[in-house]
């Protein structure tokens, strides 16, 4: 990692957004420098000190740099890193918001079948056995189906804890 001054830094970020304009991935890193050679609590620090902060960036691969920022060149790096960042994001693909919104009325149409019930009928020998028959393999599957959506959200549920 090689740390360079804060213009320096913004050239290269400019340099590594035009290289990975077709494809490829940015990481940018934004800490607070401390010195004590360990964790500092946030809350045992005096109110009036100042810590800079380092901002670091890679591709991945090759490149990497990083800049301090000092506490009083803050305001400045960071209206000129933000400017830079919104000029950057034009590459960024749009959501296909037609296809959510296709998907997410699928799904409202999945849980509504999931919720009626289904009824039943037809008379066990004769004219009406297949239908009823194909009726008892539906709700036999509806019961599994909603078994499955209630083990799934257990482990969400459980996963989130």
């Amino acid at each position: 990692m090689q740390l360079v001054d804060n213009d320096t830094f913004l050239k290269q970020l400019t340099a590594l957004f035009e290289s990975s304009k077709e494809h490829g991935s940015v990481w940018l890193t934004h800490k607070r420098l401390t010195y004590d050679g360990g964790d500092v609590a946030m809350d045992s620090v005096d109110g009036d000190k100042e810590y800079p902060c380092i901002v670091k960036l890679t591709d991945g691969d090759k490149t990497k740099f990083s800049t301090r920022v000092e506490p009083g060149q803050l305001d400045k790096f960071h209206s000129a890193y933000g400017a830079l960042l919104k000029s950057s994001m034009t590459t960024l693909r749009k959501r296909d918001k037609k296809r959510e919104k296709q998907r997410a009325e699928q799904l409202a149409v999945r849980k509504k079948r999931l919720a009626e019930p289904i009824v039943i009928e037809g008379s066990k020998r004769g004219a009406g056995r297949k239908k009823r028959q194909r009726r008892i393999k539906a709700a036999v599957k509806q019961e599994e189906a909603k078994r499955r959506v209630a083990e799934r959200e257990e482990a969400q549920a459980k996963s989130k804890d």
